[in-house]
């Protein structure tokens, strides 16, 4: 599989393949998975090429890291890149007192917040010893957005604690060399932008805010990070799954429901992929990367048959036309690079 190397603010390299593997379907996310079914769905993406994993103690309530903990235990260390994240403490609790929230059958452990120095620092030290490993190659500052504390004025103060305290603990690691890069993995482009103008981030974990549905981000972050040299590994690029499944009566959009509106505009996304004979979820996996910014994908493979369809789907050329349909006819913005 191609890859993107990418050199961090300190100058150093990764090489990111271009397809990574979203490791929050091993957490255990929205349905119980075994062990080997979750070993598999690794062995499926190394198989295919894949060297690229991220995770975090959110997911699974830390069963995902200790999954790929396991599987990175068979490998050699220098032939993977891995990412976690900190904000989020895990602390032993009573058994069903986890609020374990979209995870099920989850470890015992409750999910406190914490953006401080000494957070970030122990959440590291945990990962590292759920992960079996003794360097983690990346870490991202996770979830200082409104979606997930309820308002503007809760994210505007998670990143003021971040900014005053875990900040710091993740410049040290990267100083020290203990981690490569540092970064912001949030559901929202407007607080990566304002993460970007507070600090000296490698890498942004942006979640859904740049697909075939959405380019509003190419209005100021995206260049922004050109200008800074900062990097983009974009997440859920099936914007929930609409992007996947099409228009179909259950789809889901930014995790809900898909309006009546957002229906009708994927009709003629898919409508226009299929005049050109590919399908809508090969443009969808493969847009992201014509942005320079971009240097890695990374759908979540919920089996080892999603894992495949994903390896299969991303080699699929697509024809330049349909970039220039989808621009003609309003669907993708004027300005949107294409691969």
């Amino acid at each position: 599989m191609k890859k993107n190397l990418f050199k961090t603010l300190k100058g150093r390299e990764i090489a990111f393949t271009q397809l990574g593997f979203g490791a929050a379907p091993l957490g255990n996310l929205y349905r119980a998975r075994s062990d080997a079914q979750a070993q598999q769905a690794l062995e499926a993406g190394w198989n295919g090429g894949v060297r690229y994993f991220d995770t975090a103690p959110q997911y699974g309530h830390g069963l995902s890291e200790m999954r790929l903990g396991s599987f990175f235990s068979q490998l050699p260390r220098n032939e993977y890149i891995v990412s976690s994240k900190v904000g989020r403490l895990l602390q032993p609790c009573a058994p069903g007192e986890s609020n374990s929230g979209a995870f099920v059958d989850v470890p015992d452990n409750a999910i406190v917040y914490d953006y401080s120095y000494d957070g970030v620092m122990r959440s590291y030290a945990q990962s590292l010893q759920r992960l079996g490993l003794e360097r983690i190659d990346i870490l991202y500052i996770h979830d200082v957005d409104a979606f997930t504390h309820g308002s503007r004025e809760a994210s505007d103060r998670r990143i003021d604690e971040v900014m005053e305290g875990g900040y710091r603990a993740l410049c040290e690691l990267r100083d020290n060399g203990d981690i490569d890069a540092i970064g912001v993995g949030v559901n929202e482009w407007q607080v990566c932008e304002t993460m970007a103008r507070l600090g000296d981030f490698d890498l942004f974990l942006l979640a859904g805010r740049y697909t075939l549905l959405e380019q509003e981000s190419l209005d100021s972050l995206l260049p922004l990070c050109q200008r800074q040299g900062s990097g983009i590994i974009l997440g859920g690029p099936y914007n929930s799954g609409i992007l996947a499944t099409g228009a179909i009566p259950t789809a889901k959009y930014n995790y809900a429901p898909a309006s009546a509106e957002i229906l009708q505009r994927v009709r003629k996304i898919e409508q226009l992929c299929l005049a050109q004979g590919v399908s809508l979820i090969q443009a969808a996996l493969n847009f992201p990367l014509g942005h320079p910014a971009v240097v890695s994908v990374i759908p979540g493979g919920q089996s080892s048959s999603e894992v495949l369809s994903n390896l299969d789907t991303f080699q699929v050329p697509i024809p330049k036309q349909l970039w220039a349909d989808l621009k003609e006819q309003g669907l993708l913005r004027m300005d949107a690079p294409t691969p």
